[in-house]
């Protein structure tokens, strides 16, 4: 299992811009083979940074989702509306049991 974790900040005239194409990421990639979650949210403490994580069978399934029409125009938007670097961070998972098991 692969869980990815990507955070954006945004410039502040530009985050209503980037939530947007971000919401319309979403939807879609729940329907990919392999994808067992996908979420996005906006930092509570900065408005302007939003916080994907994202769960994958493998590493093909987060190539499928990566191939997305909708996955693409995000990433040729970020140049336009990012105020710093995203940090991207992906994680190998071995083992992973339900909260309070």
């Amino acid at each position: 299992m692969i869980v990815v974790r990507f955070k954006v900040k945004c410039k502040p005239e530009k985050a209503e811009q980037a939530r947007a194409a971000l919401e319309a990421v979403v939807a879609p990639s729940r329907t990919v083979e392999g994808v067992l979650s996908f979420d996005i949210a906006r930092d509570l403490t900065d408005p302007d940074s939003f916080i994907a994580t994202e769960v994958f069978t493998d590493r093909a399934s987060l190539a499928r989702q990566e191939s997305l029409p909708e996955v693409q125009k995000v990433i040729a938007l970020l140049p336009n509306v990012l105020a710093a670097e995203p940090e991207a961070t992906v994680y190998n998972v071995s083992s992973s049991e339900p909260w309070g098991a």
